[in-house]
């Protein structure tokens, strides 16, 4: 189901919910995110499995898939965008953790947040990286790996680098106005 129909609260892992706030979604275009290369609830492509090769369930190449988003809500200066996989471990993965991102940006080209790059700020996810790392889905059922991505009304040099997700969700704390979200499946193939 996707992420797209829910305004109001967001409960996100380990029961952390972030107040939403900002107009309606009647009085505006609906904010979201999409990508070319997967369509909510599809699979991602291989490719965009991770590349750890001490790993063996690291069957891809790192590439970090191609997102858009749209219709912001009025007063966003900023964007964070995490992308985590709530199965993995058995408590959750944090994937990526991105913030300060300006409001000019609206997406990101494939392969573009595989390395540092000067339109986010990086924070800190699981695997002590900040920059895009993909699915390490170990053989069996599909792990859903979700973007979500945040409107804030801070100054996108406003946060320091290096903030776990939950560091960045007390940040953010009074400052979001709308969120959106994507899922993509990933099912390791041996």
């Amino acid at each position: 189901m996707s992420m797209k129909r829910y305004l109001g609260s967001v409960v996100l892992a380990g029961g952390l919910a972030l107040t939403l706030s900002g107009p309606s979604a009647n009085a505006q275009a609906v904010f979201t995110i999409t990508s070319p290369a997967f369509k909510d609830g599809a699979l991602l492509a291989k490719k965009n499995a991770g590349a750890n090769k001490a790993n063996p369930n690291c069957v891809g190449e790192n590439v970090s898939p191609p997102l858009a988003w749209s219709n912001p809500p009025a007063g966003t200066l900023s964007y964070a965008l995490i992308m985590v996989d709530p199965e993995g471990r058995g408590i959750g993965v944090d994937h990526w953790i991105a913030y300060g991102i300006p409001a000019t940006v609206t997406g990101f080209a494939e392969n573009e947040v595989s390395k540092p790059s000067d339109k986010y700020v990086g924070g800190i996810g699981t695997a002590k990286q900040s920059i895009y790392m993909g699915p390490c889905t170990p053989p069996g059922s599909p792990h859903h790996y979700t973007f979500v991505l945040i409107a804030t009304d801070l100054d996108p040099k406003a946060l320091p680098p290096g903030l776990t997700k939950l560091e960045l969700f007390d940040k953010l704390n009074g400052h979001v106005k709308g969120s959106t979200g994507i899922i993509g499946l990933f099912k390791n193939p041996l």
